[in-house]
């Protein structure tokens, strides 16, 4: 899919119906945003075309290492962020969007529906309030939309941690399975969140370092002091939520440790149990051994009160242990 965007004033417009290959990228009046959604090989083509440069694709997108992602060539910047998409419908995951200004133009290649790019829409097509006549404003401006997605997410991931530390230390749930369970669905939780956290942080992370290129490459940004404060501006705010993304992975790691340290709880305290009840039994059944031997000298097989004994005994020899668990503590 292929969108194309002009500025008017403090707004963008969408332009419909234009053959990029009937216009030349020097014109002043064209379009300052050509958007590619998964482009096909057409789409993509025609851009190159128009802007004399080639687009780069998926596997390009996708390369780790600053050199792929961050790059100059024919004039033109070719930066690369990590966004995070699917969350509220399904299994987050993380998707590359490519930013490449180049003469006045900015065009943007992606192969998901970034939530904050339908969050800059929202209000570029209606009017921000500031001026997105050109190229740099309109990929601020999607930048923006990004750094303030995130802080969303972190602020939901903050929440849905509180509820769980809830959870874990206020627990009123007293039959042990029902609590164990409770624990292990806490633990997957836990390892949900903290998957959404490290997606949220490498996004960050690539933000960051996009805009210090940036900021170091453009000659614009340079001359430019809106510009220019604007950026510096996304650098802090993108670095003070990686902060607080390190310590909201600080309370996950915290909270993973407490619920397996319960779980081990739980769990020793059922063996405890197991190990007592053994101790306890031992010593009757050392009297039942006893007198369960038939000898024919056993003085207490012609004792009219043997049976009693016996079994006055056994109780004796279980409840001895039982004391004494109780009196150290054990119990």
């Amino acid at each position: 899919m292929l969108k194309i965007y002009r500025g008017e004033g403090d707004r963008l417009v969408e332009s419909d119906n234009i053959d990029l290959s009937t216009m030349n990228a020097a014109e002043a009046s064209g379009p300052i945003w050509i958007d590619l959604i998964e482009p096909s090989p057409d789409e993509a083509a025609a851009v190159a075309g128009y802007i004399g440069i080639q687009i780069p694709g998926m596997a390009e997108m996708e390369e780790i290492e600053p050199s792929s992602r961050l790059y100059s060539e024919e004039g033109a910047q070719f930066m690369t962020v990590t966004t995070v998409v699917g969350v509220g419908a399904g299994e987050p995951t993380k998707t590359p969007v490519a930013f490449i200004l180049r003469n006045g133009h900015l065009i943007t290649v992606r192969y998901a529906e970034p939530r904050q790019f339908g969050l800059f829409l929202a209000n570029a097509l209606r009017g921000t309030g500031e001026k997105t006549e050109t190229s740099e404003a309109v990929m601020l401006g999607l930048l923006e939309a990004q750094v303030n997605w995130l802080a969303d997410l972190l602020e939901r991931v903050g929440r849905d941690i509180d509820v769980l530390s809830h959870g874990v230390f206020q627990s009123k749930i007293k039959k042990v399975n029902r609590k164990t369970a409770d624990l292990r669905s806490i633990m997957t939780e836990i390892g949900r969140q903290g998957d959404l956290l490290s997606l949220v942080r490498e996004s960050l992370v690539s933000l960051v370092r996009l805009l210090i290129y940036h900021q170091t490459l453009s000659p614009r940004a340079k001359g430019d002091k809106a510009a220019r404060s604007r950026s510096r501006i996304l650098v802090r705010d993108a670095q003070s939520l990686g902060e607080h993304a390190t310590f909201l992975s600080g309370k996950l790691s915290f909270l993973l440790d407490a619920t397996l340290g319960l779980i081990n709880l739980e769990q020793n305290q059922i063996i405890k149990i197991f190990s007592v009840a053994a101790v306890v039994f031992l010593p009757p059944t050392l009297v039942a051994s006893i007198y369960g031997m038939n000898f024919k000298n056993m003085p207490e097989l012609d004792w009219g009160a043997g049976y009693p004994w016996a079994l006055g005994l056994m109780i004796f020899s279980a409840a001895l242990p039982f004391l004494y668990f109780k009196r150290r503590g054990w119990l």
